[in-house]
């Protein structure tokens, strides 16, 4: 008996000491993580100061995004992802001159290639950031097409992370929807439409059912706002 009880008392303090240094990694982990918003929500504050339609269009990609999160069934961890990859998908517009982000008219070809490197631009200003490996890769990759033609890289169907297939979607809707001073947003009934007609060539054919079922419930709702955790805000629906 007594044996047992001398190997018995290590064995514990042992354990104890692995919870001890368990606790003080998750400990760590929180520390980082919030440190990572704080200097997240700093970045947005500049971005609104640059551009608020961006600002605002990154706020409703943030929610279209969500809402097809949910209705896909990812997890918490998942949705935390999507969340400020759909946040910070345009953060590197940052770097783009307002020449050509702002212009009122269609692009050349030449701005057009200058467009082309935000989603390198948001990638580059998030990989270093503690925790934000794959928000970094998911803004990277939100223009990329599920039959291979997008950019930057050219992927093809699941080769792309489901955050960056859900973004697309997201950011191409609120594209659609959104009135400008030089043209009126299109119905949501006309957007599906759309979604629908290039399933399987731009964007991915289940995530487009989940996108329209999850905001055919929102719509149900009657609600003329929408939360976004991560600024601990509500914002208006209408993009006008």
């Amino acid at each position: 008996m007594k044996k047992n009880n001398v190997f018995e008392l290590p064995t514990m303090s042992t354990a104890l000491s692995l919870l001890g240094m368990a606790a003080q990694v998750e400990a760590l982990k929180d520390e980082n993580k919030k440190i990572s918003e704080q200097a997240a929500r700093t970045i947005l504050k500049a971005l609104d100061a640059k551009d608020n339609y961006t600002f605002g269009h990154s706020m409703r990609v943030a929610y279209f995004s969500l809402v097809t999160g949910a209705e896909a069934g990812l997890s918490p961890e998942e949705m935390y992802e999507l969340e400020l990859s759909a946040i910070f998908h345009d953060i590197g517009k940052i770097g783009t001159p307002d020449a050509v982000l702002n212009k009122p008219s269609r692009l050349s070809e030449e701005e057009f290639q200058i467009m082309k490197k935000h989603p390198e631009n948001s990638y580059e200003i998030l990989k270093d950031f503690p925790m934000f490996e794959k928000i970094a890769d998911n803004a990277r990759l939100h223009h990329e097409r599920f039959d291979g033609k997008g950019y930057p890289l050219g992927l093809k169907g699941e080769e792309i992370p489901t955050a960056a297939r859900i973004i697309l979607i997201a950011d191409t809707f609120d594209a659609m929807t959104s009135t400008r001073p030089y043209r009126k947003g299109l119905p949501y009934e006309v957007a599906f439409e759309e979604l629908i007609q290039f399933s399987g060539t731009q964007f991915d054919p289940h995530l487009v059912k989940m996108f329209i079922q999850g905001m055919k419930k929102e719509a149900l709702k009657g609600e003329d706002q929408f939360f976004i955790p991560l600024m601990d805000k509500k914002f208006d629906k209408n993009a006008a």
